[in-house]
């Protein structure tokens, strides 16, 4: 997101060039309606724990935590920073 904010078009993110098995060093345009793409053999689940007040137009606060689990099995795999 921040390299699309920064005006770094979709084609030229290496990233995105990796997803389509292109070289991400080259700048070859890419169709992105009509190129295959490889299709991923991995996912990744991104989470993050806010408190907001509700009666204060969901600005941020602070709060505690009282519980929060988290369930890896073998396909899904999670971590909590702060």
């Amino acid at each position: 997101q921040l390299q699309i904010g920064m005006g770094i078009p979709l084609q030229r993110v290496p990233d995105i060039r990796r997803f389509y098995g292109l070289d991400p060093d080259e700048a070859s345009q890419i169709d992105f309606l009509n190129d295959a793409y490889v299709y991923p053999s991995t996912h990744v689940i991104a989470a993050r724990v806010t408190a907001e007040n509700p009666d204060d137009a969901f600005r941020p606060t602070s709060g505690r935590i009282e519980r929060i689990r988290f369930q890896s099995t073998p396909n899904v795999w999670g971590y909590f920073s702060i």
